[in-house]
Formats: structure tokens, C-alpha cells, sequence
């Protein structure tokens, strides 16, 4: 049996060109070729894989044989791919990244990290993105590491030698419970009464935040790495703790969270910077997506009645 032979990239544009012009004239004025050559290039591409694309028997235009649409699909894959890559080369060669390393704090909004990088993709179609998505320190130590060469980090990363940060908007964050939680029923909840019940404290493993703690009040603890876990515990009515309003939204509105009024820890702003190491710069790629959250970031102007946390 004998083997197919390797068709060049040149027979499988002129393949294509036919079926999507649907006549040899039409893809020779595509090509800008004559109608004699793009036979010529088409009964080379047949033999040289050993199959009939086209059904040309009583035919006024070209019709694919069972063959022909098999290789079809195979043929397009290749060709983009071919496309793919020379507009990857092309970016590269205008100094465009192959690939962005992003750290993102994990209290920034969903509805804003989606839209941004929905465009980041229809953008920058050639460039790789990697996402990691940390919390408190996190990400600032990723940035560090060059693990990510940017990050939208929340406040630990003011002040952190080596890094440049800009603002990047902010996210308010309240003490909540579920509606049985006793705190929850309390009417008002006194002076000292939280540090009475489990609060459920986000942590993370880095450096940065080895040690620390932030905004933490009850005497007893649970210290939770995922902020999808510490929402779930929190709907249990297992404690209490703060969360970003953006995040609880649906269960305040549907009562399986309510806001707690804690003298001592009413809530707070939780800041973001965009960083970026200072001997490491952004590419064109990274520096439009940090411009980005920027941007969004410059809606939560509004936030008010809170201090910073």
C-alpha cells in the first residue's frame, strides 16, 4: 500500500482558496494566478496524496469528494497554524511577549477581571497569558520571584523595596455571618462581643505576611488559603468574617448572609496597586493589561464611609 506524500503549505492555500472563492477562477483571482495554474497546483496536491479532492465529472463547480472534505478540515487546522505562528514570530520581532505571567489578588471582582482579559485575548490573539489568582502577600511575592511579571496586589504591596505600584481602584470589604450565627442576632452587637465567636481569617503561605495578621479580632481562629471556602464556611454560620462586597452581594440580598454592625470592625476599603518590578518593566502586552485594570480601577472612586483598611 502505498504512502501519501507530503503536500507543501503553497497546494493547501490554493485547496483552500478554491473552496472558499467555490470555483478555480475564482480562487486564480484570489492567488492572482491563472485559472491553468490553479488546476495544475490541485491535480499536484491529488497526486501527491493519492486521493480525488474534487468530483468534476458533469460539474459547473467543484465538488468536494468524501476525501476531499476529510482533508479539508486538516488542511484549515494547518493553515491556521502556519497563521498562528507568523503573527506569534511577528510580535516577537516588534517586541511583543510571548507570554504574560498575571497575579491578581484574589479579592478583585470577578466581573472586573473577566471583561479585562476577555479583551486582553481579542487583543493580543498570539500572546500566552498565565493567571495566578493569590491573596494578601501572595502576590506581591510572585511579582518578587519574577514568577509574574505584574500583578493587581491589595495593600501589602505599598512600600515594598524593588517594586513600582500604581493605584488600581479598591473593593469594600464588611463583616458578615450567616442569619443564625448568634452575632447575626444580636441587637446591637456590644463592644468585645465578636472576639467571642470563631472568626474566619484569609491567609496565604508567603514571606510577606509570615507572622501577621490583618484585621483579625476573635480570640479563636480558622485561617483559610481559598476565599471560595472561607464564603461557604461563612454560609454555614461555622463564624464570622469580612468579605468583598462584590462577592456576598446575591447572599445579602437573599438574607443567607447578613452585614454585622462590630463597633470595632465595621469594614473597610481594600485597596489595589498595580506592580511591577522596577529592573523588570512590562512589555507592550503586560503594560496595556495593567493600563486596563487601572482604568476599571478608576470607577471605585466612590466608595466612601469606610477607611482604608
Amino acid at each position: 500500500m502505498s504512502q501519501p506524500g507530503t503536500p507543501t503549505l503553497d497546494q493547501l492555500r490554493v485547496f483552500l482558496a478554491v473552496i472558499d472563492a467555490g470555483s478555480f477562477a475564482g480562487a486564480g483571482r484570489r492567488l492572482n494566478r491563472a485559472v491553468s495554474v490553479i488546476s495544475y497546483g490541485i491535480a499536484n496536491l491529488e497526486a501527491q496524496l493519492g486521493v480525488l479532492l474534487f468530483d468534476r465529472e458533469g460539474k459547473r463547480s467543484p465538488v468536494l469528494t468524501d476525501a476531499g472534505r476529510a482533508v479539508l478540515a486538516e488542511a484549515r487546522g494547518i493553515a491556521q497554524g502556519v497563521d498562528g505562528l507568523r503573527a506569534k514570530v511577528k510580535g516577537l520581532l516588534e517586541g511583543l511577549e510571548a507570554e504574560v505571567n498575571l497575579a491578581v489578588d484574589v479579592m478583585l471582582p470577578t466581573r472586573r477581571l473577566g471583561p479585562v482579559l476577555r479583551a486582553f485575548a481579542e487583543r493580543y490573539p498570539t500572546v500566552t497569558l498565565r493567571l495566578h489568582v493569590e491573596a494578601l502577600g501572595a502576590v506581591t511575592a510572585l511579582v518578587e520571584s519574577q514568577r509574574a511579571v505584574v500583578g493587581i496586589s491589595g495593600p501589602l504591596a505599598t512600600g515594598v523595596t524593588g517594586l513600582e505600584t500604581i493605584a488600581a481602584g479598591a473593593v469594600a470589604m464588611v463583616p458578615v455571618a450567616a442569619p443564625d450565627h448568634p452575632l447575626a442576632r444580636m441587637a446591637p452587637i456590644g463592644p468585645g462581643a465578636a472576639r467571642d465567636y470563631v472568626q474566619l481569617v484569609l491567609t496565604d503561605r508567603s514571606p510577606l505576611t509570615e507572622g501577621r495578621d490583618f484585621s483579625v479580632l476573635g480570640r479563636r481562629t480558622w485561617r483559610l488559603a481559598d476565599l471560595g471556602a472561607k464564603h461557604a464556611l461563612l454560609r454555614e454560620g461555622i463564624g464570622w468574617g469580612q468579605m468583598p462586597v462584590p462577592l456576598i452581594e446575591a447572599d445579602l440580598m437573599a438574607g443567607t448572609l447578613v452585614r454585622l454592625a462590630i463597633p470595632e470592625q465595621p469594614g473597610g476599603i481594600y485597596r489595589f496597586s498595580g506592580i511591577w518590578r522596577r529592573d523588570t518593566p512590562p512589555g507592550p502586552a503586560a503594560s496595556w493589561l495593567l493600563d486596563q485594570f487601572i482604568i476599571e480601577g478608576g470607577v471605585d472612586d466612590h466608595l466612601h464611609g469606610l477607611a482604608d483598611l
